[in-house]
């Protein structure tokens, strides 16, 4: 269950973006993550302020003073903070302002245990952020892995069954341009028809690498909220599947995966059985 504080409303106040500076400030302080809920309903809503912004790329300063991790939340908060890193931050540094951080800061100062992005003051932390060059003008262009013509035979809408199966067996997904083409054509695709239908996706052998895993949550999340009366999913690989259930999960949502087209059939069939009594008691 997601605790209060990691509400949008309760964490809005946490996210400042300096445009400026090109600098997004986080404050942790005091939060305590103590389910995987928490780490997703967290970064659920950083990624939902970096897409309102515009621009990809920021630099993160980070209070972490008396934050903690508890065991049950580490594999989601890591997780996601890895996906978001590589997907958005120029340079990231910490502010811990314990006594604890401040004496290791003296300890280490000079030598090779030296942690450079760690700080005991906004100000220490802020100066050193002053010194980094944005990378916003030199970031590569993505060179795209896929094409229109070829993916989009991987679409077949089957209007007497009300449904569109998607075959993404395979398929790489790369940077966020891959995400971007991908979600582009099927969003045109299912737009020409006019009408919402049920999803039908092959995820076998599916790779999503670090990269575009921010770009494809936020998409495949809006496609769906627009374009979808429901969602079986089958087939998906090992490393694909257990981040799909982590994002899904600590949502309370169900991922509606299968090991089976078979078995994603006949839970599509539950989910219309359940649409229909829904329409039917009203």
């Amino acid at each position: 269950m997601t605790h209060a504080e990691f509400t949008p409303d309760a964490l809005d106040h946490r996210i400042t973006v300096h445009e400026g500076p090109q600098t997004i400030e986080l404050e942790l302080d005091g939060l305590v993550f103590r389910a995987s809920e928490d780490a997703t309903a967290f970064y659920d809503h950083l990624e939902a302020r970096i897409a309102e912004t515009g621009e990809s790329k920021w630099f993160f300063l980070v209070h972490k003073t008396d934050y903690r991790v508890w065991d049950e939340a580490w594999f989601s908060y890591t997780r996601r903070g890895r996906e978001t890193h590589t997907a958005h931050s120029m340079g990231t540094v910490n502010v811990d302002e314990s006594e604890l951080t401040r004496r290791q800061i003296a300890r280490t100062a000079g030598t090779d245990m030296a942690d450079r992005n760690l700080f005991a003051t906004r100000e220490a932390a802020w100066a050193e952020l002053k010194t980094r060059s944005s990378t916003r003008m030199d970031q590569p262009v993505h060179v795209p892995n896929h094409r229109r013509a070829s993916f989009t035979r991987r679409f077949t809408f089957r209007p007497s069954e009300q449904r569109l199966d998607i075959d993404f067996a395979g398929v790489n997904l790369a940077h966020s341009r891959d995400v971007n083409d991908v979600y582009n054509w099927l969003s045109h695709a299912i737009r020409a028809t006019g009408r919402k239908w049920w999803l039908l996706i092959n995820y076998d052998g599916m790779r999503i690498q670090q990269g575009a895993w921010v770009a494809y949550d936020q998409r495949k999340t809006a496609l769906e909220a627009e374009y979808a009366l429901g969602t079986v999913r089958y087939a998906p690989g090992a490393e694909t599947e257990a981040d799909i259930r982590l994002r899904m999960d600590a949502r309370g949502t169900r991922p509606n995966i299968r090991n089976t087209r078979q078995e994603a059939l006949a839970r599509l069939d539950e989910l219309k059985d359940q649409a229909l009594s829904e329409i039917n008691a009203h």
